[in-house]
């Protein structure tokens, strides 16, 4: 997060995006982990654009928005990815490996002012 913040990148939105896709690979990890895999998490700067991927081992089970219930304890990682993404959405990979996105655009921050060796400076 440290690296991002040095970028000049989105913290706080940002921030929620990759606890709530790490923490749904970190359980699918526990719950079906392939010995020897567990989970990536790239995150890298296109244009405007921030795209946070995170890669687990749980290729047979793709994401899938629902409403859950009111009194459900779990079920709204989705709900918490959408909120804060421009948009997201999940690929296959070669078997056993699924990928689940998220991208948010930023504004780009201003370049620091060049020193032109002029007198003074």
């Amino acid at each position: 997060m440290d690296t991002r913040r040095s970028w000049g990148l989105p913290h706080e939105r940002a921030s929620h995006v990759v606890a709530e896709l790490a923490a749904n690979a970190a359980n699918a990890a526990t719950h079906g982990r392939l010995p020897g895999r567990s989970f990536r998490l790239t995150l890298y700067v296109v244009g405007a654009t921030l795209r946070i991927e995170v890669t687990d081992t749980r290729g047979d089970r793709m994401p899938a928005p629902h409403v859950p219930d009111v009194a459900a304890e779990s079920g709204r990682g989705l709900l918490l990815v959408d909120a804060p993404a421009d948009r997201w959405g999940a690929t296959e990979g070669r078997f056993p490996r699924k990928t689940v996105w998220a991208e948010q655009g930023f504004s780009p921050p201003e370049p620091a002012p060049s020193r032109s060796g002029a007198v003074g400076d």
